[in-house]
């Protein structure tokens, strides 16, 4: 069964997804950083860039929008970036592809939605294909005809709802334009939920049309959900057992909430009142601090290594203490099998998205590859996130996409490290030494007046004094007496000064 628990302050909301007293996902949204994705604007062509195939797109934020052709409504035929359990299965047709700059220009107005969110530098990425969802449908008032998630595997039950959305498609007037797309929720749904949400989205997109007509550039059209309304729609099914709340502000509008979209769920809504803090009850706070480590270290003694780039991840897969009890090629495909449930947690957990390189340990027999391939597929498959898993390459490794919206939580969580820059790494002690050892003997060397003081991280004093104290005095026999060394703690590791009596000084880095 599964809790949802939701953690609400004046500055942030928490959301943590529990299924078998393990934490799945986490989703966080902060009052000064609010997700952009699903927002509607009214934005303006700033530039068209034909080599690239592109314009940016002002929408009132600080950075402006990215939107290339392949986004533009003239080319629905490309795959949507719909939400996360709908994937597209239905045909629409194809126009002639026209370069970007015959279809839109400087100074032009266009209706946008965000499509992810700013990342890194980068800004905001749009598409002029609207989408709007409900808790069942997504409509897209660009397209025509209805199609359904292909997560709706059984064959009758996909007949019975194309069947009932088509025909109240039909009914509705005035006669309607667009789109719909069955959503993964609308499994078992009854006629009357359909039209329930097919009226509320066309509604939503009446006002949301109109107000692009009278609403200035850079204005927001329409704002997605807040997180915990957002998680309420997409994520609450018949497997959730509960809803924790642990603020009693958003429980009662929460209540509001479900009670006009969801009536019957409402008995799910819990409010927290205990002393002890709603995460620490589910120990959420410990799994989100393991979840921004780079190792982690599995039941049986293996363990897993992330390390995250601008282009892309690597999960490194190691046996670590665990021997196995049988032959060496069955360890490592025991191990490779045990490692894949935890990975595709941490995948979620981590928000981890774009290409991720997993390094399994080497296999050579080709049975063993192939059954690990396919618990990753199905462990992969209870993913909400879209995501393509390529086989085994010549070496060993496997290549895996994964739809990214917004940055990863370490990313959300974390800044790079003011000391070493973010690489995660420092020079060592000796080599600082020789860097000091060889400064000294240029400065030197070019005065041999004395009065030079050397100040630098304890460690590295106390090398110089000690394991290198013979290639110190080597140095210091140029000048007319040595330089006095001084230890100052605040300083970094890599970090050394000289400073001489007259006031010169040079600070190396």
């Amino acid at each position: 069964m599964q809790h949802i628990l939701i953690n609400t302050t004046s500055f942030e909301t928490r959301v943590a997804v529990v299924e078998a007293g393990v934490v799945q996902e986490f989703h966080l949204e902060r009052a000064r950083e609010a997700g952009l994705v699903g927002n509607i604007y009214l934005g303006k062509v700033t530039r068209v860039l034909p080599g690239m195939q592109s314009a940016f797109i002002d929408i009132g934020l600080d950075k402006a929008g990215f939107l290339h052709v392949a986004d533009l409504a003239s080319h629905s035929h490309r795959k949507r970036e719909l939400p996360p359990d709908t994937l597209e299965s239905h045909a629409v047709p194809v126009p002639a592809n026209k370069p970007i700059q015959e279809q839109i220009f400087v100074g032009q107005s266009l209706m946008v939605q965000v499509l992810k969110d700013p990342i890194g530098s980068k800004g905001p990425r749009l598409t002029t294909q609207i989408s709007l969802a409900g808790r069942l449908l997504v409509y897209l008032p660009h397209d025509e005809g209805v199609g359904i998630s292909q997560k709706i595997t059984d064959v009758q039950e996909r007949s019975r709802l194309l069947s009932h959305c088509q025909e109240i498609r039909r009914t509705l007037t005035p006669s309607p334009q667009g789109g719909y797309i069955l959503r993964t929720n609308a499994e078992h749904a009854t006629p009357q939920e359909l039209q329930a949400d097919m009226a509320y989205l066309q509604k939503a997109w009446q006002v949301v049309s109109q107000d692009g007509l009278i609403q200035p550039p850079g204005s927001l059209l329409r704002q997605e959900l807040r997180l915990a309304q957002k998680v309420f729609r997409d994520q609450v099914n018949e497997q959730t057992e509960a809803i924790w709340i642990d603020n009693e502000y958003q429980y009662q509008q929460l209540v509001v909430f479900v009670q006009l979209y969801m009536p019957a769920w409402v008995e799910k809504l819990r409010l927290y009142q205990k002393k002890e803090p709603l995460f620490s009850q589910y120990d959420i706070e410990i799994e989100l601090a393991k979840a921004l480590h780079r190792r982690v270290d599995l039941p049986n003694g293996a363990y897993m290594i992330f390390d995250q780039t601008e282009a892309l991840t690597t999960i490194d897969i190691n046996t670590g203490r665990f021997v196995g009890v049988s032959e060496f090629e069955q360890t490592i495909y025991q191990t490779n099998l045990k490692v894949i449930p935890e990975l595709a947690r941490q995948i979620r957990l981590r928000h981890l998205g774009g290409m991720i390189i997993i390094d399994f340990i080497d296999m050579q027999n080709e049975q063993h590859r192939q059954s690990v391939l396919m618990e990753l597929c199905k462990a992969m498959a209870q993913d909400r996130m879209h995501s393509s898993i390529g086989g085994f390459t010549s070496l060993g490794l496997v290549e895996l996409t994964r739809k990214r919206t917004h940055e990863s939580l370490q990313r959300m969580l974390c800044r790079p490290c003011v000391v070493c820059s973010g690489s995660g790494q420092l020079k060592s002690v000796q080599t600082v030494c020789y860097e000091l050892l060889r400064e000294a003997a240029y400065r030197l060397g070019q005065n041999s007046m004395g009065n030079w003081r050397v100040v630098a991280h304890p460690d590295v004093i106390e090398q110089l004094r000690t394991q290198e104290k013979k290639s110190w005095d080597e140095v210091c026999a140029m000048a007319s007496s040595p330089p006095e060394l001084l230890a100052q703690g605040d300083y970094r590791l890599d970090q050394f000064e000289w400073v001489h009596s007259s006031g010169e000084n040079g600070v190396v880095v």
